[in-house]
């Protein structure tokens, strides 16, 4: 009796391992209709002057995320709460998505130079430079380090 129960138990873990990994789902979002609202609110409040070419939601297990590609080569990344948590641009960003400390810490101290990525990681933020320069942050905004 007990083996039984050993073995229901690990077909049971062993059935939930495999379809939790067999999870991974692209679904291309092809009318405006599709994408969440709160995306192209974001999208139409900061970068009004871009056009969504495509967005992306992926699931990965309990994981989602929605890759924005706007025009000008600017993509963008919200979690499954519809929040905002990368940015990657060829271009400068826009005022109005850097944390205010963080972009006047840029501007003094790296004024020759203007920021094109952003980023939420973990517990801080981390923001990188059209030199490719990659400085992270508190969550507060407080400088913490230069990453390699």
């Amino acid at each position: 009796m007990k083996a039984t129960k050993t073995i229901a138990t690990l077909a049971l873990f062993s059935i939930l391992f495999f379809t939790l990994q067999g999870c991974d789902k692209q679904e291309i979002l092809r009318t405006p209709t599709e994408i969440p609202v709160e995306i192209q609110t974001y999208v139409n409040t900061h970068f009004p002057d871009h056009q969504i070419l495509q967005v992306i939601k992926e699931t990965d297990g309990f994981t989602v995320t929605y890759d924005v590609y706007l025009d000008k080569e600017t993509e963008l990344e919200f979690n499954r709460k519809k929040e905002i948590i990368k940015i990657d641009s060829e271009f400068e960003l826009p005022d109005s998505v850097i944390p205010a400390k963080i972009k006047a810490y840029v501007v003094a101290n790296f004024p020759a130079f203007y920021i094109v990525g952003w980023e939420l990681e973990g517990n801080h933020q981390q923001i990188t430079l059209n030199n490719d320069m990659d400085i992270e942050f508190t969550m507060d905004g407080d400088f913490i380090r230069i990453d390699d």
